[in-house]
């Protein structure tokens, strides 16, 4: 997760703005978020993150002193993140968000020492993603029919999820502006605001141009008679952008429909995506361009998926094999 703030930076005149009008400990978090959407420009996603484990903290917190937590205290409150039965990854970004907010109140002057900074964040074991395979992926593209209300849209949303590789966030935020279908790619706009061009195939091509042809302009006339002017590439019955918990709805409903695994998320099409490039022979660093990852290591996880892929490596490269 990303750190916002350095706490050796003096606060700047807006955020000492916010912080005169904070008297309560309740609003020093809506004053570090406010920071965070002002200054920082953090996505609406981690703020949302940041807004639920602070909410995790205070429920906590209860009645205690902020001020005067120890680091004792704040390690009883990992404690109780276990006792909620959380996963490991979630409690590790909970910690996180600690730090991260802990390291504001330092900057404003509101604690003297970040104490959060000495909680210990537990090592996460690298976890193999859901993936379908090819045969799958096929039938789950494929089960949006014309019984099904806006099943073209569906089957193009589908169809870019797998041919992009994008993230959920990423799809629900596409412009029309976005598309370039006559030249096969499009640009999606990832963490951080970082923009990054995909390749579309034919299919993915083929139904953006049926649902353009047939469903868009019904939703896009239901948006603009209730005020809104849809430029989003995938909207609502209502003509209003698709939201992501409703893409996830979507997915859970076309797995059930196609009978393949009922525990995937847009996500495992992501994963998807990325393994079956590596197993077809494409280049670690062209998939991690293409999925928009910072870092290769990220990438490197799908090298793993790929068993028939190591054991031919491990056949032509080993003087034993």
């Amino acid at each position: 997760m990303k750190t916002p703030m350095n706490p050796s930076d003096s606060p700047s005149p807006s955020r000492r703005r916010i912080l005169n009008v904070i008297p309560a400990k309740v609003t020093w978090r809506d004053g570090f978020l406010a920071y965070c959407s002002g200054e920082c420009h953090l996505s609406q996603n981690t703020l949302q993150a940041y807004r639920r484990d602070l909410e995790h903290f205070y429920t906590w917190l209860d009645n205690k002193d902020l001020q005067s937590l120890t680091i004792q205290q704040l390690s009883s409150y990992v404690n109780w993140l276990h006792e909620l039965n959380l996963a490991p990854a979630t409690i590790a970004r909970h910690i996180v968000t600690l730090k991260i907010f802990f390291k504001y109140l330092q900057m404003e002057k509101v604690i003297d020492q970040n104490r959060a900074a000495l909680l210990g964040s537990q090592k996460l074991w690298e976890r193999v993603p859901k993936v379908l395979s090819p045969p799958q992926v096929d039938r789950l593209l494929t089960a949006p029919d014309a019984t099904q209300k806006c099943w073209r849209r569906d089957r193009a949303l589908l169809e870019m999820l797998y041919a992009t590789g994008c993230r959920a966030s990423e799809l629900c935020t596409l412009h029309m502006s976005d598309l370039h279908l006559d030249e096969y790619f499009c640009k999606c706009t990832g963490k951080g605001d970082k923009q990054r061009i995909v390749p579309l195939g034919e299919k993915a091509v083929h139904a953006l141009r049926q649902y353009f042809l047939s469903e868009r302009p019904l939703l896009a006339d239901r948006g603009k008679r209730n005020g809104e002017e849809p430029t989003h590439v995938f909207l609502s019955y209502r003509g209003k952008p698709l939201q992501r918990h409703r893409l996830w709805e979507l997915i859970k409903r076309y797995a059930v429909i196609s009978g393949v695994r009922t525990d995937i998320s847009p996500h495992s099409l992501r994963h998807s995506f990325a393994t079956h490039l590596l197993m077809n022979g494409a280049d670690l660093r062209q998939v991690q361009e293409m999925l928009g990852h910072a870092s290769i290591s990220t990438t490197q996880i799908y090298t793993h998926l790929d068993a028939k892929r190591l054991k031919s490596i491990h056949k032509k490269f080993h003087p034993r094999a």
